[in-house]
């Protein structure tokens, strides 16, 4: 009885340290394909080209070359010639506003300490539409308040014109670009259709040069209004803060005038 109990325990003994070895075999094959499986996946990530993405300016560019230099080539010049004016009415309008309380307060300490001579002096030392305003409502004084008051409407009126100056040419440039835009959509798909008509075939090879190219011109004729309507309104939003500022002053100076009068 002892020596079977003591056989069946070698057997037992026996089968689990055998399949402890396949076991521990098995494992270690299955490590080593996963280590040869991760290495081809380095190798294969290795010898894969890198492709490098154009940056934004090298895309704007090829796609201006793309769209033709007859009509891409106006809408640059509409964009460059926008951008000169409105740059140029930004430097102005900046320079034309004033601190018209400041401006007010100056003026009417010089007419009562100097009278009109001093406070036409510091209107002509001082820069902006307010203060040449001021100095011909100052100017015509003597004549009595009434001339004083259309001086000032009318020569208002001047520094307004000279305030706008220019500004109708941002607003066409705004159009015409998206025009020229559109007109190269047309030309571009009429010489698509006419490359269908020679071939007598529907072939996309055919037509997707055209249509890429009038495609691009709308884009960047719209681009090109985009960016000058921005500029446009932020003119006009300037000017009309500086023809408000000018209109109260001026009636602030007549009022001034009135109460020297008295």
């Amino acid at each position: 009885m002892k020596k079977l109990l003591i056989a069946s325990l070698m057997a037992i003994f026996l089968s689990g340290f055998s399949a402890h070895a396949n076991f521990s075999s098995n494992f270690s094959s299955f490590i080593n394909i996963a280590n040869i499986t991760q290495d081809e996946d380095q190798m294969m990530v290795q010898e894969e080209p890198v492709v490098e993405s154009a940056s934004f300016t090298q895309e704007i560019k090829k796609r201006f070359i793309e769209g033709g230099p007859s009509f891409m080539g106006i809408v640059m010049l509409c964009l460059i010639l926008g951008l000169a004016i409105s740059i140029e009415r930004i430097i102005f309008l900046n320079l034309a506003t004033t601190n018209t309380k400041k401006l007010t307060e100056s003026v009417e300490a010089a007419l009562s300490s100097g009278g009109v001579n001093a406070a036409k002096d510091l209107c002509r030392d001082t820069k902006g539409p307010v203060a040449s305003i001021f100095y011909q409502g100052l100017d015509r004084v003597d004549e009595g308040v009434e001339s004083a008051e259309k001086a000032v409407i009318a020569y208002g009126g001047v520094q307004m014109g000279q305030l706008e100056k220019n500004v109708s040419w941002i607003s066409l440039f705004i159009a015409l670009a998206p025009m020229l835009g559109f007109m190269g959509t047309v030309i571009g798909m009429i010489q698509a259709f006419d490359k269908i008509e020679a071939a007598g075939d529907m072939q996309p090879s055919l037509v997707a040069g055209g249509i890429k190219v009038a495609l691009l011109t709308t884009v960047f004729g719209l681009i090109v209004a985009i960016i000058l309507q921005v500029f446009y309104n932020y003119i006009v939003a300037k000017i009309d803060a500086i023809v408000n500022d000018m209109e109260d002053a001026s009636i602030t100076l007549i009022d001034i005038l009135v109460a020297q009068k008295k």
